[in-house]
């Protein structure tokens, strides 16, 4: 069927405005009708659910000719006279329901007849199979546990209107198994990095939300007022310089999955609001950190996919192998052809990048426009598992100098399908070096850098107290779950993703 088509058995399908409004108020003078003899749904409080839909057809062995009782949404109900097909779905999936006069009773069934599609049902009944084979539930009683006052989406098409769908995820979670399903796999990949973070000896803390320094990345705050202290403060778009306090006070392994804000733009990679996680280990360095992550992506993906190879949008991507590592100085020579280790100054990594036709603002030093090299050639190549190391000290104000090149940070970013996955570090722990860090940082920001860090004289003051040398790493939980879920977007990732307001 061609999509042309598509879209016109969609506009047949659908009530026309003045149809919508007749049958919206078919459903409501039903619930009145309910409520004047007695029947309000509105009044149940529980329902004894025993089964799920899933357990059922996997158990049917176990189950046949057993009760069981089962809850969940009315999809379709086709009536034959004295006996009835429905379906009902819960979270598990769907099973068919055999409803007859017989069974019920005249009164129950007449009720039965008038449900609508998309009402809460209780099923009680027998486990059984119908000659077609199909696994099902022969009903003893049917209880309508909620009336559903509004029209689902036809059921052939579902909810294909991307912007709705995420603006009514509730409506997309019942009408696209794909969505839950990619929603109850995201549950389990959190859990499942907790779970490996546990055994590795990990304690999982929090810290604030609401900070007067926004710090530990480059990003640029949402910034609010609080009224009971008349205090300007910020919404955090890191969790980093709370989490380095927490090892400074002795907890040797830390780590927090919390949302993290960013006053940014909206793209298929990007949310204002994101999961972040990050974690911290006392007495390792950032390769401590790549086996780490390594090892956790690894176990992640057999944990929850079965399987260390996945594939997204066609493209297969193997965990089990060894990752790649590679220096940032390298990738820029693979894929540019532009070596930066014989560009000695600012003036000549300038020329270079005029010559290759890469912008550069007046305030970015040498480091940077080796960075906006590598951003312009080398990521999109990063398609298999690959660290990143040795980032410019000009972008890495958080990060330890390399001991024999200090122009160089002992930093890595991980990459998948040329995304950034994660961004971990060696840890600066020299709060002499820290203090002229946020010196440079504080010259960014007044040249216009909204993105720059200022300086935190209370982190300052726990680096000075004494922190052991230290790993840390940040992973964007969104990504992985896309790329776990071969998911194109964050939003279909997000439950609730930041849309524009639907009257601009």
């Amino acid at each position: 069927m061609t999509e042309k088509e598509n879209l016109e058995m969609n506009k047949a399908a659908e009530p026309t405005a003045a149809e919508l409004s007749e049958l919206l108020r078919v459903r409501r003078d039903k619930l009145t009708a309910l409520c004047e003899e007695g029947n309000d749904p509105f009044k149940i409080t529980k329902y004894d659910q025993t089964h799920h839909a899933a357990e059922i057809k996997d158990n049917f062995d176990a189950l046949e000719g057993k009760d069981v009782s089962i809850a969940g949404r009315l999809m379709s109900k086709r009536v034959m006279g004295k006996a009835s097909f429905c379906n009902v779905q819960d979270l598990s999936g769907n099973i068919q329901c055999y409803v007859s006069r017989d069974s019920l009773g005249e009164d129950p069934y007449k009720a039965f007849k008038k449900l609508d599609i998309g009402d809460l049902v209780g099923v009680k009944g027998q486990v059984f199979r119908t000659k077609t084979g199909e696994t099902s539930v022969h009903a003893d009683s049917v209880t309508l546990l909620s009336k559903s006052l509004q029209i689902l989406p036809e059921k052939y098409h579902g909810l294909t209107n991307t912007d709705l769908r995420y603006r009514q995820r509730y409506v997309d979670l019942i009408m696209n198994e794909d969505t839950k399903k990619t929603f109850i796999n995201r549950s389990k990949i959190i859990s499942t990095v907790r779970r490996y973070l546990d055994s590795q000896g990990f304690m999982e803390v929090e810290t604030p939300m609401l900070v007067q320094n926004a710090g530990g990345a480059a990003a640029r705050p949402f910034e609010t007022h609080f009224n009971a202290l008349d205090l300007d403060v910020k919404l955090r778009i890191s969790l980093e310089l709370y989490l380095k306090r927490l090892i400074v006070g002795g907890m040797e392994k830390v780590y927090e999955i919390g949302r993290v804000f960013r006053n940014e733009g909206l793209d298929t990679r990007h949310n204002p609001e994101f999961t972040l996680m990050e974690l911290y280990q006392a007495y390792t360095d950032y390769h401590g950190m790549m086996d780490l992550t390594e090892n956790l992506y690894r176990y992640v993906a057999k944990e929850v996919l079965g399987t260390t190879v996945i594939t997204y949008n066609g493209i297969e991507m193997d965990l089990g192998k060894p990752f790649t590592r590679i220096t940032m100085l390298d990738a820029v020579k693979k894929y540019s052809g532009v070596d930066f280790s014989e560009i000695h100054t600012l003036e000549e990594a300038r020329q270079a990048a005029k010559a290759h036709n890469i912008e550069f603002e007046p305030r970015h030093k040498k480091g940077d426009i080796l960075n906006l090299f590598f951003e312009t050639y080398a990521e999109e190549h990063l398609i298999q598992p690959t660290f990143v190391m040795d980032h410019p000290t000009e972008i890495s104000p958080l990060t330890k100098k390399k001991p024999d090149d200090p122009a160089y940070v002992e930093r890595f970013e991980f990459f998948m399908n040329g995304w950034e996955m994660a961004n971990a570090y060696s840890e600066l722990n020299d709060p002499i070096d820290q203090r002229e860090r946020f010196k440079a940082q504080e010259a960014l920001l007044a040249q216009g850098d909204e993105e720059a860090n200022t300086t935190d004289e209370d982190f300052l003051y726990a680096l000075e107290l004494g922190m052991p040398p230290t790993g840390g790493i940040g992973f964007g939980i969104d990504r992985m779950v896309m790329l776990l879920t071969d998911s194109p977007s964050i939003r279909d990732v997000l439950l609730f993703p930041t849309m524009k307001p639907i009257d601009q």
